[in-house]
């Protein structure tokens, strides 16, 4: 997910009509992008690292820059 710092450097929709943004960190000048799908998932790969993905049907995933995984499960909302 965006953090404080982060500033949106470009933005657009590919092809497939998904809508993505590159971003970069004010502070550490770490980068990172985002996708939002036409499928309702979306994707992020924050500044510091991080990853985050959600499939927009109930599960979710967050990857640590340390590496450590979490996995969640649920309805769709």
């Amino acid at each position: 997910m965006p953090r404080n710092n982060d500033t949106v450097t470009n933005h657009g929709t590919n092809t497939q009509g998904n809508n993505w943004d590159t971003r970069v960190d004010s502070n550490t000048g770490g980068s990172g992008y985002h996708y939002s799908n036409q499928d309702g998932s979306y994707y992020y790969r924050n500044t510091d690292g991080s990853r985050y993905y959600n499939s927009g049907d109930g599960y979710a995933q967050y990857k640590s820059s340390d590496g450590s995984t979490k996995q969640y499960y649920g309805s769709k909302k």
